[in-house]
């Protein structure tokens, strides 16, 4: 067996996504894995496999050569790294921490750099698609690394993902993220407003999306968001609400800033699923904004608008 099949790897953060990415790497990694979550019911997606439960990050710190993280955002990632009782505050700390999580480009660069003054190397490998597609193994996961620690780390990420791309030094994977998750909810606000204006001229949403779907117009958020979603109106609350859409559009739109670069449609994005939790929207599956254009809210002069 090799150097990869031996190590010792940890887990931090059993959400609606690190869950199965957790099960998977538990299930399919030949040594030992560590977990670790604050919430006791969290376990539960480990039943059934070889999996450790960690009583505190120390102790996952002092066990593991490797660990990976999926986190809510940028700050409970330094915290979880470099806060009080965090991965690296003791005497033996892992050789690697991966960052699954979705968090500035800023944020990582900065726990990149700390982490390395310490001796622990740093890659941030944000994942994108849906809940299923992490049960199956089966993300897309963009990665900022160098090519050696890129290489080192990609035999456990093919557990997790079927897509794998190296998208350059550490933050690049946040930045493709980022982009990405901007793309989709700028895209599913324009079908949003496109579906109801075809209705309300006389053609079907359905045959609409049909229609589309084979010309130029086809998209991925087409059938997908709007075709099992936005037709529907199935908008579960146990899903990615426009809170969490607001919280990737300012990670863009500060990089935008850092950058020099104007990006006026992701300020109406952020309008749009801004005026959704205005509007009581909030904690409902984000294509929900269907409804705002359905009720007629103008995003661009609404005055509860920031």
């Amino acid at each position: 067996m090799d150097a990869h099949a031996h190590a010792v790897i940890g887990f931090v953060g059993l959400g609606a996504i690190g869950g199965p990415m957790c099960r998977n790497l538990a299930l399919k990694h030949a040594g030992e894995l560590w977990a670790y979550d604050l919430n006791p019911a969290a376990w539960e997606v480990l039943d059934g496999t070889r999996a450790h439960r960690a009583s505190s990050l120390a102790e996952l710190a002092r066990e593991c050569e490797i660990v990976f993280l999926s986190l809510p955002g940028g700050p409970q990632v330094e915290q979880v790294c470099l806060g009080p009782g965090g991965l690296a505050e003791g005497p033996r700390r892992p050789e690697v921490v991966v960052d699954l999580s979705t968090t500035t480009v800023a944020s990582a660069r900065a726990v990149a750099q700390r982490l390395d003054a310490l001796g622990v190397r740093f890659a941030d490998a944000p994942v994108a698609r849906t809940r299923e597609a992490a049960r199956r193994g089966e993300l897309s996961i963009m990665v900022g690394a160098d090519a050696a620690l890129f290489a080192r780390i990609e035999p456990w990420l093919r557990h997790l993902g079927s897509d794998i791309t190296l998208c350059g030094e550490v933050g690049c994977g946040q930045v493709v993220k980022l982009i990405n998750n901007a793309l989709v909810f700028e895209h599913t606000a324009a079908l949003a407003e496109m579906m109801v204006l075809g209705e309300r001229a006389g053609v079907q949403p359905a045959t609409l999306l049909e229609a589309v779907s084979k010309g130029s117009g086809d998209s991925f958020v087409l059938r997908n968001h709007a075709r099992k979603a936005m037709l529907p109106r199935e908008f579960p609350t146990q899903a990615f609400p426009p809170e969490y859409a607001l919280k990737d559009i300012a990670c863009v739109l500060e990089l935008a800033q850092h950058t020099g670069t104007p990006t006026p449609l992701t300020s109406l994005a952020r309008r749009y699923y801004q005026a959704a939790v205005d509007h009581g929207l909030g904690g409902r599956y984000f294509p929900v904004v269907i409804e705002l254009v359905e009720r007629d809210v103008d995003v661009a002069t609404d005055s509860r608008q920031p």
